[in-house]
């Protein structure tokens, strides 16, 4: 008999979950070009991808009840940061609540990481969507799924509801992935500062893919 392993599901990320999840993303993003560029020191990254994303897992992202993981044997192995369509931007009051733990995160590297978000968030969209903020398997569970399973909870609703989707992919190797999803690229953008990478913005119609 097939065990759960076999067939992983998409779960609601709780308050609970933080922890786990965050730690997932940390060693997902760990090699990212943008996290690598924003946290060149490779002794502290992971430390700080960890905090940065329990912030905004806490702030941002778990108060929608869309956020989702998946795992084998139930572990916490994949997960993908979602927004509904007009929550993506953050309000006043909780970009001041991240100001101090974001300067704990990434310390000097803050005003380069704001400058980057702030270049990407000014193309963002502005027609209804749901927004894939973030998408990452642990790298020793890679190839077995969690990310397609993730994906296609999300986008099966999408379709249901005739609702657009929209994602930044910060690898390169990673748009052909999204595309066979029903993502197109929209736009190749460079973000401010030396040896800054790009970013590939990506949008999908309903039932694309």
């Amino acid at each position: 008999m097939a065990g759960p392993e076999a067939s992983p599901s998409a779960r609601v990320a709780t308050a609970s979950d933080v922890d786990r999840i965050a730690a997932v993303l940390a060693r997902a993003f760990e090699d990212d070009p943008v996290w690598s560029w924003i946290l060149p020191d490779e002794a502290s990254r992971p430390r700080r991808l960890a905090a940065a994303f329990a912030i905004l897992l806490r702030e941002v992202h778990l108060r929608h009840g869309a956020s989702e993981h998946s795992g084998r044997f139930d572990d916490i192995e994949s997960a993908a940061l979602w927004d509904p369509p007009g929550a993506w931007r953050l309000p006043l009051a909780t970009q001041a609540r991240q100001l101090v733990p974001f300067v704990r995160a990434f310390g000097t590297r803050l005003p380069a990481a704001l400058r980057a978000l702030g270049r990407i968030e000014r193309h963002h969209p502005k027609e209804p969507h749901w927004y894939l903020a973030y998408l990452g398997t642990d790298p020793q569970a890679q190839g077995n799924g969690l990310g397609s399973v993730l994906l296609r909870s999300r986008l099966d609703r999408c379709d249901e509801a005739g609702t657009p989707a929209y994602l930044e992919s910060s690898k390169e190797s990673n748009v052909p992935y999204y595309e066979r999803f029903g993502f197109r690229v929209t736009r190749e953008l460079r973000l401010p500062g030396d040896g800054a990478p790009p970013v590939w913005l990506m949008w999908r119609d309903p039932g694309a893919g």
